[in-house]
């Protein structure tokens, strides 16, 4: 029997699934908090004086690394593991995922107006192999008033997404100007995650 070449995506990401599925990878979502053997999550803190730019290349290697510890553990087949991290940065600043709906209005608020970055990792693990990339983008947002913040919050997009904004959704209606990779401020960069999976002699499009 023939084994067609596949990857594992140590993200739950629906975003990131639609994105490979897009340009025709063929992947298994490897899940990092199942495996009672070992703690697999990733403390995702950013350092005191940490660049964003490092911190995200760093998470996202942490990410895939334990993504490939979890797939020895359960005698999986060595294929490479993909993980992404995603930050939205204003003036220096990483905005995460906010826990709450107070906490992605506040960070609407700040982002009503401005410019910002959406730095957008990816990184792939096999053996003791690991690389990253990063993708940088600018993103200015429209002015918006309260009344818009608190219809945005009914939708619950906010949750799980960095900045407490989905660009692929309703927010999408707030970006006046956008430079750089879409599929990066979603949470993927595609160009560099064909690049990263060259690297690694997986056949991609």
């Amino acid at each position: 029997m023939i084994i067609r070449p596949r990857i594992y995506l140590a993200s739950q990401s629906p975003r990131r699934r639609e994105l490979l599925k897009q340009i025709g990878i063929n992947f298994e979502v490897l899940l990092l908090r199942t495996d009672p053997r070992r703690d697999m999550d990733v403390d995702e803190t950013p350092y005191g004086i940490e660049p964003p730019e490092d911190y995200v290349q760093r998470v996202c290697k942490a990410k895939a690394e334990a993504g490939y510890a979890a797939l020895k553990l359960r005698n999986l087949p060595p294929f490479p593991v993909l993980a992404a991290d995603t930050a939205v940065v204003l003036d220096g600043k990483i905005f995460g995922k906010p826990g709450n709906a107070e906490q992605a209005a506040a960070m609407l608020r700040q982002l009503s107006g401005c410019e910002h970055q959406v730095l957008s990792a990816v990184a792939i693990a096999l053996g003791e192999h690991v690389e990253a990339a990063l993708s940088t983008s600018t993103v200015r947002f429209a002015p918006f008033d309260e009344e818009r913040i608190h219809r945005y919050l009914l939708t619950r997009e906010y949750t799980d997404k960095a900045g407490g904004y989905g660009i692929q959704g309703h927010a999408g209606a707030f970006v006046e100007h956008l430079s750089g990779s879409y599929s990066g401020v979603m949470g993927l960069p595609l160009f560099e995650t064909v690049q990263l999976l060259r690297h690694f002699d997986y056949p991609v499009p």
